[in-house]
């Protein structure tokens, strides 16, 4: 992110038979190219929010696939979408569906899950077991920017994509009547059960 500044992005990768998509895509060694390329065909590259993106050329280049993203992309303009994500897209993976904050600025989304009651979310909902990806000093300003251990609604996402005088508390009540129960983001870890019950509370939290 910055001198002595070093935090996880995280890749999901979902595989139905023997085709991919790779979610918030990061850049990987040869070997974990390699590996990727083992365990099937990449047909799908997804962008699910806004600020990330900086991988996504590198795969696209390297698999000529299908690049699925919002309109309005700003932070990374380039490549532009074969594929739209909107609330009425169909989503290439089996059984899942797309969810789009539409109050928000900047384009995100999340995509459910629905046999693994998994929500894939970027920025907007995080969860922090722990510290030991960050260093110390990032550690400092990520509690400073109102980060904490446990379920987090994304401090400086938030306050940027909130339209001015606006909320995007009705988005975050329409996505917790989505029935997941884990949730894996673009920081942080897997939160493998419990996740709605704890996104319900932050969002009492945030919006009281």
């Amino acid at each position: 992110m910055g001198p002595g500044m070093r935090m996880n992005r995280n890749m999901v990768i979902l595989k139905s038979g023997q085709e991919l998509t790779l979610i918030n895509p990061v850049r990987m060694s040869e070997e974990g190219l390699s590996s990727l390329d083992e365990l099937g065909d990449v047909k799908h590259i997804m962008r699910l929010g806004d600020f990330h993106g900086l991988d996504d050329a590198f795969y696209l280049d390297r698999y000529q696939c299908e690049f699925w993203a919002q309109a309005g992309q700003v932070t990374y303009p380039q490549p532009k979408a074969t594929q739209l994500i909107t609330t009425n897209s169909v989503s290439p993976f089996p059984n899942s569906e797309f969810f789009i904050f539409e109050s928000a600025k900047n384009p995100e989304a999340a995509l459910f899950l629905k046999d693994n009651k998994l929500l894939i979310t970027t920025d907007s909902v995080q969860y922090h077991a722990d510290w030991s990806y960050f260093t110390w000093f990032t550690k400092i300003a990520f509690k400073l920017l109102g980060f904490k251990i446990g379920v987090n609604i994304g401090p400086p996402w938030l306050k940027g994509v909130t339209p001015k005088g606006g909320s995007l508390r009705s988005d975050f009540e329409k996505l917790l009547a989505l029935d997941f129960d884990a949730i894996v983001s673009a920081h942080g870890r897997l939160l493998e059960s419990g996740a709605k019950e704890a996104l319900t509370a932050e969002v009492r939290r945030i919006y009281k």
